[in-house]
């Protein structure tokens, strides 16, 4: 047969559990027609290259990152930060800052909520030092903001607007029912990106998804999930026109799944409508849509991860957004509507509500059911529900590059959750040892200059070593001083691809033809001069493939 490529002394890692390591593989017509040893390769005819020993695995999958929210972040926006200690502290900052700035269309700060200590602010005491325009203050983790009067004017939000989901997207409010100017989660998403959607131009939003295009081609990204955006479906739609544009046009390589994203437990059914109908217009040769996204609960940081029991020193424990029997509910409507679901669960309860309700709508689909449910980020797990994940078949989606713990960062997770709870998170080795069908990700929203926390390669060092030192390629703020226990939760360089490739594939649904080097599949491969397999394991995340392959065309 006359094959495109031909390819000899390679070490191939295939992610094909019959067939894990090869020698050769023969490409035709953006397919792998062979996959073996080289004496194989005598069926095939054609320019033969040999890679002297070099090292090839699958295109990586991102299956939890946020394109679309990132190319919103280059145009952002984050505001002057705000070195206080105290509330009182802050309102002066900010009063001088306004007033040796007069005259600007809105004003932005940030400022982490601990600088508040046990105080809070309010609209009122921000209307006080700006009552004319808006004024915005962003919570660090930007899961939460406080606005002044005007800007809850300008969007709408009255005493009288309902919470979407309580105690998880919500508003603030005082003990005699009036919003107070601070904002919880996806309710706080519309002030975070005020009046974006209207001033970003097209030229603006392609260049930033061609800089996103042209990281994954750097880094060998051959597929991803898109996570979505939060309170901003219309301006996500527009996003995704520029994608399927760009597929139709052939600049888009990389193969996109995307999701439609509720956060009002009201709007189920609207919801479900709406997934649908992207599924039906979103749908190109690298495009697709078929999944649903929600928030089941928050972020540690800000007490909204929904806890099995109350975060250290205090008797706040978050909420979810539903509960099992709603769940199940919405998994049922999903499974006919021929949909997925994709969950963010950070607390031990969210993941726990969420595979309750897995287990309720499979007592009553049985063998109708066939809806895939994946539960992202994980950080503490419920032990008892370790060995759910496969038992149920839920998978389990990581982001790697979290399991450093961030020991040395400024809120540390022993405050939060005390010593024991801190000590025992992000426990993928148990759920991936259990036969759950484990996925990693970066789960980032902003570009960066450089991209650095969007490295695979980084989420592979950390997932292996947990922890992330000076050998490390990361951002300052990621090191820390010593491996994250339980150091037996550390995974091999053959699971992290693993779960980087076929598992991501898998998660996608479309593991028939993307995600590992087999005959029939689409020809996506990487090139690295050194062996991953028996690379260092510390300093890893500096990997990066000399070339890329993507339909069996070269694109770096």
């Amino acid at each position: 047969m006359k094959a495109d490529q031909i390819i000899k002394n390679a070490k191939v890692f295939t992610a094909d559990k019959g067939n894990p390591l090869a020698a050769a593989l023969a490409v035709k017509d953006g397919k792998f027609v062979y996959v073996g040893d080289e004496a194989g390769l005598s069926d095939y005819e054609g320019e033969v290259t040999d890679l002297g020993g070099k090292f090839i695995m699958p295109g990586i999958f991102d299956t939890h990152c946020h394109v679309t929210v990132g190319a919103c972040f280059e145009f952002v926006d984050m505001g002057e930060y705000v070195p206080a200690e105290s509330k009182q502290e802050a309102l002066e900052f900010m009063a001088n800052y306004i007033k040796d700035n007069p005259g600007l269309d809105r004003y932005r700060f940030m400022m982490e909520r601990a600088a508040l200590g046990d105080e809070d602010l309010t609209k009122w005491e921000l209307d006080e030092i700006c009552p004319d325009t808006g004024l915005v203050v962003l919570e660090g983790e930007c899961h939460s903001v406080w606005v002044n009067s005007r800007l809850l004017e300008k969007h709408g939000i009255t005493d009288d607007t309902p919470d979407p989901a309580p105690g998880l997207h919500y508003y603030v409010r005082d003990n005699d029912g009036h919003v107070t100017g601070n904002a919880y989660e996806a309710t706080a998403w519309p002030f975070l990106f005020d009046g974006l959607q209207e001033s970003l131009t097209d030229e603006q939003l392609e260049g930033a998804l061609m800089r996103w295009v042209d990281f994954c081609r750097e880094y060998g990204e051959s597929a991803v999930f898109d996570a979505g955006f939060p309170e901003h479906n219309g301006f996500q739609e527009r996003f995704y026109g520029y994608l399927r544009e760009m597929d139709r046009q052939g600049k888009l390589p990389v193969y996109v799944d995307g999701s439609y994203f509720l956060t009002d437990r009201h709007k189920v059914t609207e919801a479900i409508e709406e997934t649908k109908r992207w599924n039906r217009e979103f749908n190109t040769e690298h495009m697709k849509v078929h999944t649903l996204k929600i928030f089941m609960d928050g972020t540690m940081k800000i007490h909204t991860a929904a806890m099995m029991e109350p975060y250290e020193g205090t008797d706040v424990a978050g909420m979810t957004m539903f509960n099992a029997e709603e769940t199940a509910d919405l998994i049922k409507k999903l499974n006919e509507a021929g949909m997925d679901l994709h969950v963010h669960t950070v607390g031990d309860r969210a993941s726990h509500v969420l595979l309750d309700g897995v287990e309720l709508a499979r007592n009553e689909l049985g063998d109708d059911f066939r809806i895939k449910v994946t539960a992202c980020h994980l950080e503490s797990q419920y032990d008892t529900d370790l060995e759910r994940f496969a038992k149920l078949g839920v998978i389990a989606n990581y982001t790697p590059a979290w399991h450093t713990g961030y020991s040395d960062a400024d809120v540390k997770l022993a405050d939060l959750l005390g010593e024991k709870r801190a000590a025992n998170m992000y426990r993928c080795k148990t759920v991936w040892d259990s036969g759950a069908l484990v996925t990693w990700s970066s789960d980032d929203v902003a570009y960066y200059e450089d991209f650095g926390t969007w490295n695979p390669y980084l989420g592979m060092e950390v997932g292996m070593t947990r922890w992330d030192n000076e050998k490390s390629l990361s951002p300052d703020f990621y090191k820390s001083s010593a491996p994250n226990p339980p150091e037996s939760e550390k995974m091999s360089i053959e699971e992290m691809i693993l779960g980087y490739t076929i598992n991501g594939a898998k998660q996608l649904g479309v593991e028939d033809i993307k995600g590992s080097i087999e005959a029939g599949k689409d020809a996506d491969f990487l090139v690295f001069d050194e062996d991953l397999l028996t690379a260092e394991h510390e300093g890893f995340s500096y990997q990066k493939p000399t070339d890329v392959y993507i339909e069996g065309k070269k694109i770096k």
